[in-house]
């Protein structure tokens, strides 16, 4: 009847797929096998840098934020800092315990959202949810944004272009993690181990020339002097400033969630080896901490939110042509000296592992995604693993987010970093408080003494986590709201209500399409079977329709045309009459030209007559192999099957007919189909505990 659209629709996709498969295949690698899946599980050598570098590398910048903060109040306030680094010790040291038991209870991999979802419900569930995902995106954004930062007090051009280059760098990490989780681990394993070998090596050697040798080392801030935002701070105004100063130093907690988040990823025992690398990071995280912070106060380093106008040198303020370094950096100099092999080691090794940070999100965001993805309240492309056995989609859906905060924000990391940790903070909170539930209610069946003692050790772990965790998150709410924190709570409030929605309408198409126990109108036989083949002209295509149609031995068969020009409708009749036909053909005046709407009038006249019945469309159509050929024929068979695939009681079916050209493209599609690998969507086993019963206690 008319031409057929479809094929030369899969013959487009069949030629872009050829045109992309390439670099595709150089960019990403080949495709693995599904059973190869146990092939990129990770050791916890190679699981510290993936799963850790976001918690190791935020030394990099939490110190200075302290400083940054302190300096509000001049440099007298300073002698806060250590204080300040006890007091997120604790926490840090509080909350890696907290996650160990976490691990060892839900080794799932759905981490936060799968304790509170199970203990506190699925709201409670979705709030951890909505504030892990936008924290992962936060995470990708300050990472980048402080690496490029530290990388541009040496390239010029890097921060002439900043949004442009994190912008490139953001696409270049999602290619690497798009190749693989034990691939990208591998490739960010050294620099990781490099800059924590870098600091500990920093630490160890000024200690040891500050305390054996007595040296004085002088930070290139040490001669500056800051001019003090407010001066003498006290009362009230004083616990603001250290309570914001703590909330920024809490930057160093960001990351330890996502160890609990990517059990599956580890190799087996996944419990133990999660567990092990939990502690390894909390250990190595605190060290630095605590080390750059001392070596900050014992080498005078300075620093000043606005460091042209507060930083002075003499009494002259330096101006907007200085570049403020981090403490880090300051530190290095200070220890090593300016230029030499250690410093520019450390100090590239510190730019580079600030990039690599991001990688954490790229691994917690994914597998979260997968597991939202599976409890539908996510699309559920998101639960599909791609061709390296990664959660392609997550990965690509992170990568954009972060790449439109950071060109919203200019790629300014102090910006960023004010949203920052809120997220975290909230997870933390509602996971720990789900975990006292948790063994609460194992508590209440438990008869075996030594599970007990140990169940209830876990319990006040948690209970104590949950206290901590809950304040902290509430000094960073008071103390950060005004300075950015709203943005986080409004992305984590857009989230929610989206997966919400996204959850409503999976469980309406569900109940919708779920088949009844009682008979229905899909089981119930129909009582006939009215078949019609659309006929325009008597030629092949029709005559294939027709003796198909035929074949299927419907109840009732007719042919139905459509007359819009009565010369050639007559000579149909003619044409039908001189083969004898077996089949009545009825034929439609439409005055106005139209085919569409009689055909579907008609069908739902027969519809009406009979509602039991139902009504079997057949339409003949053209397979052609060039694009070209589609623009010579008619398209009203498309439109035609759009209009009758929302009639209920109709089934539709296309009759094709290939024409020459479409052996052609046949023959084309059949080398290319040769020549590609087989790069289809795969669906990752994503592990899950079943989920235990929650308690009203």
């Amino acid at each position: 009847m008319v031409g057929l659209r479809l094929p030369y629709k899969a013959l487009t996709i069949l030629c872009v797929s050829k045109l992309t498969d390439v670099p595709k295949r150089i960019l990403i690698g080949r495709a693995l096998r599904s059973d190869r899946l146990g092939e990129t599980l990770l050791p916890k050598r190679i699981a510290l840098p993936v799963f850790a570098s976001d918690a190791l590398s935020s030394v990099a910048y939490a110190p200075g934020e302290v400083l940054l903060v302190l300096s509000v109040a001049g440099v007298s306030a300073y002698h806060f800092s250590p204080w300040i680094a006890l007091a997120v010790v604790v926490v840090m040291f509080t909350v890696v315990a907290s996650y160990r038991q976490n691990v060892h209870a839900y080794p799932s991999g759905g981490g936060d959202y799968e304790v509170a979802t199970t203990n506190l419900g699925p709201k409670a569930g979705l709030t951890v949810a909505s504030a892990l995902l936008v924290d992962y995106v936060l995470t990708v954004a300050v990472s980048i944004t402080s690496g490029i930062e530290n990388l541009g007090s040496a390239i010029p051009f890097v921060v002439e272009h900043k949004v442009l280059c994190a912008v490139a760098v953001i696409v270049l990490l999602t290619l690497m993690n798009l190749r693989g989780v034990k691939e990208s681990g591998s490739l960010f394993a050294i620099p990781t181990y490099v800059f924590v070998a870098g600091v500990f090596i920093m630490i160890a050697w000024g200690a040891f020339r500050a305390l054996v040798l007595g040296d004085t080392m002088q930070a290139p801030t040490a001669d500056f002097h800051i001019k003090a935002e407010q001066e003498g701070l006290a009362g009230f105004a004083l616990v603001f400033l250290l309570l914001r100063a703590f909330s920024s130093g809490c930057a160093a907690l960001t990351g330890v969630e996502a160890v609990s988040n990517g059990v599956p990823a580890f190799r087996k025992p996944k419990s133990k080896n999660a567990a092990t690398t939990l502690s390894m990071m909390g250990v190595l995280a605190i060290t630095m901490l605590v080390g750059i912070i001392a070596l900050a106060l014992v080498t005078d380093v300075r620093m000043a939110e606005n460091p042209a106008q507060d930083l002075l040198k003499g009494s002259v303020p330096v101006g907007p042509g200085y570049v403020q370094d981090p403490v880090i950096t300051q530190v290095a100099e200070a220890v090593f000296g300016n230029g030499s092999f250690l410093f520019i080691v450390l100090a590239a090794a510190t730019a580079l592992v600030l990039f690599l940070a991001a990688n954490t999100a790229y691994n917690g965001f994914p597998v979260l995604g997968s597991i939202l993805a599976q409890d539908r309240y996510l699309p559920r492309q998101l639960h599909t693993r791609g061709d390296r056995l990664a959660f392609s989609n997550g990965i690509v859906l992170l990568a954009g987010a972060a790449a439109l905060l950071v060109v919203i924000y200019g790629a300014d990391s102090t910006r960023l970093i004010q949203l920052y940790i809120v997220g975290v903070f909230v997870s933390f909170t509602l996971s720990q408080t789900g975990m006292v539930r948790h063994w609460n209610r194992h508590l209440r069946t438990e008869k075996d003494a030594d599970k007990r003692r140990h169940m209830i050790r876990s319990r006040a772990i948690n209970a104590f986590g949950a206290f901590l965790t809950g304040l902290v998150l509430v000094v960073v709410l008071v103390t950060k709201f005004t300075h950015g924190a709203w943005v986080a709570l409004l992305g984590m409030c857009i989230f929610f209500a989206t997966m919400t929605a996204i959850r409503k309408h999976y469980d309406r198409v569900a109940e919708e399409i779920a088949a009844d126990e009682t008979p229905s109108d899909e089981t119930i036989r129909p009582s006939r079977v009215h078949s019609i083949v659309l006929v325009s002209k008597l030629h092949r295509p029709t005559l294939r329709a027709l003796a198909y149609a035929k074949l299927i031995r419907s109840d009732r068969l007719e042919a139905l045309s459509i007359s819009v020009d009565p010369a050639e409708t007559k000579a149909l009749k003619d044409d039908w009459e001189r083969r004898g036909i077996d089949i009545p053909l009825k034929i439609l005046d439409s005055p106005y030209r139209e085919v569409t709407r009689p055909v579907i009038d008609y069908v739902k006249s027969l519809r009406r007559e009979s509602p039991r019945d139902v009504v079997s469309v057949y339409i003949p159509e053209y397979v052609v192999g060039h694009w070209y050929e589609h623009l010579l024929h008619n398209q009203s068979a498309l439109r035609l099957k759009g209009r009758l695939l929302f009639t209920p009681g109709v089934m539709v079916t296309s009759v094709p007919y290939q024409l020459e050209s479409s052996e052609a493209a046949k023959k084309r599609a059949r080398k290319r189909a040769e020549w590609n690998a087989p790069g289809s969507v795969r669906r990752g086993p994503v592990e899950r505990r079943p989920k235990e019963p929650s308690s009203k206690a």
